[in-house]
């Protein structure tokens, strides 16, 4: 198998979900935009940590108008591929792509339950939502090409995974410790969940969601819904980041308080400045859209989305950090995969100005021979720590 990654393109289409509609009527009639809307405006002072999401958004019967379900099966078909590409090492197992294929698509039935996860497979295939649909979103012409890229990673774990008895060297795919690299040493599993965590959960949360997603409509009720357009996008940003009523609850700089995943999970790790702010900001946000003033919560998602794309790139940096510390070869590959996966990632952070351009030449330093991975030296991975470092003010 021959992983190119300098040609892990994954550009971003942006057609789904955005009612775009502002209420210029109100802002005519109210100049701070802050009050005027359909809610009961809600005193700023009612935010806490210690809020649940759900509890300061009520219809006037006090029934919530929250719904989290869309971003929460987009992020559990998230965990259901993840937990498929384990099974090579995990089970001992050849992977199939078409199974890979078809959660990607959601497809002829292809999630099945995993009880330590809370997966239910038959409520995900009947759910009529798909991850490929929002990968890639804010890429234009060439989200297409992005999908369709990450389709053919699946084709290369799926070879990999035959190799789960073999031993990895410089040519040679196989197992080193508990991960698989292919013939340039690269773990492909890293390099598709790292890749879909910035190609579709950060791009669809941070690029569509929080961004052009906050010029949706927030003065009709859906029809048959409790919720207008504009408070739909960000609860379901929200729920694509975490399955938790408050997210990191009762976290510290050295411990988590409750679990998380991709995403929610790094912004911790490589986040301690931020991550504290993250659920204040999305409940402060989420209140804005209740009274209307549509400013505060653009600055609240710029905050989110600002502080979710620097988790990233320190991500990147300190895998870069461990392949250097690496004491063993496993160590030392397994650092690299999530490295590479990350790197990759970075051409989605729109904040700060990156793009598939700075991505692909900070992987070229890295990969741009013909052993990849067996010859990498320090000069390399120095030269990449300071390419993002510079980028993004680290």
């Amino acid at each position: 198998m021959n992983l190119n990654i300098k040609n892990l393109v994954l550009p971003i289409s942006l057609g789904l979900v955005i009612g775009i509609s502002s209420c210029k009527k109100d802002k005519d009639n109210d100049p701070d935009n802050s009050t005027t809307g359909i809610r009961t405006k809600i005193e700023y002072s009612k935010v806490t940590p210690g809020t649940p999401y759900k509890n300061l958004f009520v219809d006037s019967k006090g029934d919530t108008i929250v719904d989290l379900s869309s971003g929460n099966t987009k992020l559990k078909m998230f965990q259901a591929l993840n937990y498929y590409l384990g099974a090579a090492i995990r089970d001992s197992k050849s992977l199939d792509s078409m199974t890979m294929l078809n959660m990607f698509n959601n497809m002829n039935s292809a999630f099945y339950d995993v009880a330590s996860l809370n997966i239910i497979g038959s409520n995900l295939n009947a759910s009529g939502i798909q991850l490929r649909s929002i990968t890639a979103s804010s890429a234009g012409s060439k989200s297409e090409q992005e999908r369709l890229r990450i389709e053919r990673l699946f084709g290369d774990m799926a070879r990999l995974s035959q190799h789960f008895a073999d031993t990895a060297i410089n040519g040679q795919p196989g197992r080193v410790g508990n991960y698989l690299a292919d013939a340039k040493g690269i773990e492909v599993a890293q390099i598709i969940q790292k890749s879909l965590i910035g190609a579709t959960q950060l791009d669809y949360i941070g690029n569509v969601l929080l961004n052009t997603g906050l010029n949706a409509d927030n003065s009709t009720i859906i029809t048959g819904k409790p919720y207008t357009q504009l408070e739909q996008n960000w609860d379901e940003a929200y729920g694509f980041l975490t399955l938790n009523p408050i997210y990191l609850a009762g976290s510290t700089d050295a411990a988590k308080g409750t679990t998380e995943y991709f995403l929610g999970s790094y912004i911790w790790e490589y986040n301690k400045q931020a991550y504290a702010q993250i659920y204040p900001a999305f409940l402060k946000g989420r209140v804005a859209i209740s009274n209307n003033d549509i400013n505060e919560a653009k600055a609240q998602a710029n905050f989110i989305r600002t502080s979710m794309e620097k988790s990233l790139a320190a991500a990147a940096v300190g895998y870069l950090n461990k392949w250097k510390t690496g004491t063993t070869e496993a160590a030392r590959i397994h650092a690299m995969g999530e490295g590479l996966g990350f790197i990759y990632s970075l051409r989605y952070c729109k904040v700060y100005g990156a793009d598939d351009i700075f991505s692909e030449s900070v992987l070229s330093m890295l990969m741009d021979s013909p052993g990849g991975y067996w010859d990498l030296t320090n000069t390399k991975i120095n030269n990449a720590i300071q390419a993002i470092s510079t980028k993004f003010s680290l």
